[in-house]
């Protein structure tokens, strides 16, 4: 073998170690560049084909949880603009898609609360994500049934409230549940009623409006709605509060499980008669329920008269028909009709008239009804009703009540005639 020494002289001169610049320019040939842009081509596609299947697993998770939710928000739409003049708020039209988790509000035994219903709506509809609340309404309502002249039953109702948004709610039917339409203010779920409900957060929280119905109809033609009482003193309205062992319902509540599984006036008294009563948002509240058989009925919450009723836990359901309700009243006795607005209709329960909230509009209702009883031509007639109590004309309160919206209800034809403050005309 060679002496060691003499190893650097053999080595070929190509494995010689060159200097930096020789070895970065030799390196430099089209094969490597090419091989380089190959390179970066396949990372870019990785990394692009591991960020797509990292967008669409979120999007898969997403829509399994929050499908329905999504849908729903995608048809949520203006359908009236404001019209601050006329302290006329947003009208909106929503489609809830599925079941909004009326199973799950049934199964733990309803909700005692608006708290515990504000909870439910976070965790059930948000996720847990945007919170909702409910605020406290003054309501001054009228309703009454009637009759066309083709015989079509009617149910017609004036919401009546401070400047707000609305929201016209639909709803599917499944697992037991009619379909359902029904009116939801949205000042309720707070919502500001000097602007239009816009961003995405905001059109969430609106899904919450499915929990708040105010009036309603479903497809086997019942329908309902709720009316303020005052019951208390005036500085302090009691709600009514009961806590027996029945399971729990609120006002809203209480229309939602009327209007998703009541065939009849017969099965929507059973679920009164099934739930204790409380009363929502602070205050006191009766009730109004009709059927395409032209029946209907008052449910009033009530313990002694208007000075003793002071008690919400006391309170007892007191269900008033039409055609049993000649202890009310000789009008009532002699009307097939029934109206109702915001007192409580039971007799003896007031000392005095003053105290009678919206007695004068019970009266124009009946005026108005009484020669035909309560057969009017069309639905346009009822309206025409309605809006002689409009609260914008009759007796108005420089803006304190305004009435929000007016609906007329076919029970037999399973349609609602609705216009929006008191806009007659549109």
């Amino acid at each position: 073998p060679l002496p060691f020494a003499r190893a650097e002289t053999i080595n070929p001169p190509s494995l010689r170690r060159r200097p930096a610049e020789e070895s970065s320019s030799s390196f430099s040939t089209p094969c490597a560049e090419q091989y380089k842009e190959n390179f970066m081509k396949k990372t870019v596609k990785i990394i692009a084909a591991v960020l797509a299947l990292l967008v669409l697993s979120a999007a898969v998770a997403v829509y399994a949880v929050w499908h329905n939710e999504l849908a729903s928000v995608a048809s949520f739409r203006q359908i009236r603009t404001r019209n601050d003049p006329h302290d006329d708020g947003s009208v909106y039209e929503l489609h809830i898609k599925g079941g909004y988790y009326m199973d799950e509000l049934l199964a733990q035994g309803g909700v005692a609360s608006d708290s515990e219903l504000i909870s439910f709506a976070v965790e059930h509809i948000t996720k847990g994500l945007i919170p909702v609340s409910i605020k406290n309404p003054e309501i001054g309502c009228s309703s009454f049934t009637a009759q066309t002249a083709a015989g079509d039953k009617l149910f017609a109702r004036n919401y009546d409230m401070r400047k707000t948004n609305t929201c016209i709610v639909h709803t599917e039917s499944g697992n037991g549940r009619h379909a359902t339409i029904s009116t939801v203010d949205l000042g309720l779920l707070g919502m500001d009623a000097d602007t239009d409900v816009e961003g995405l957060l905001k059109k969430i929280t609106c899904l919450a409006a499915v929990y708040a119905p105010l009036d309603g109809m479903n497809d086997a033609g019942v329908s309902c709605g709720v009316y303020m009482t005052y019951q208390g003193n005036d500085e302090d309205v009691t709600a009514t509060d009961q806590n027996t062992e029945k399971p729990d319902m609120t006002t809203t509540t209480f229309l939602r499980m009327v209007l998703d599984y009541a065939d009849n006036l017969e099965e929507a008294v059973e679920i009164a008669e099934r739930y204790d009563m409380h009363d929502s948002a602070g205050t006191s509240y009766h009730y109004m329920v009709a059927d395409a058989s032209g029946r209907s009925a008052i449910l009033e919450w009530v313990n002694g008269t208007d000075d003793t009723d002071l008690d919400g836990a006391s309170r007892k359901l007191v269900v008033t028909y039409n055609d049993q309700d000649d202890h009310i009243g000789e009008n009532e006795g002699n009307s097939s009709f029934q109206w109702v607005t915001n007192f409580v209709i039971q007799p003896g329960y007031y000392d005095n008239e003053e105290n009678m909230k919206g007695l004068d509009r019970y009266q124009q209702i009946y005026d108005q009804l009484c020669d035909t009883d309560g057969i009017v031509s069309d639905e346009k007639t009822a309206m025409d009703v309605l809006a002689s109590v409009g609260r914008r004309s009759f007796k108005p309160q420089n803006g304190r009540h305004l009435t929000i919206h007016s609906a007329v209800y076919n029970l037999t034809q399973k349609i609602v005639y609705w216009v929006p403050n008191e806009n007659y005309e549109d």
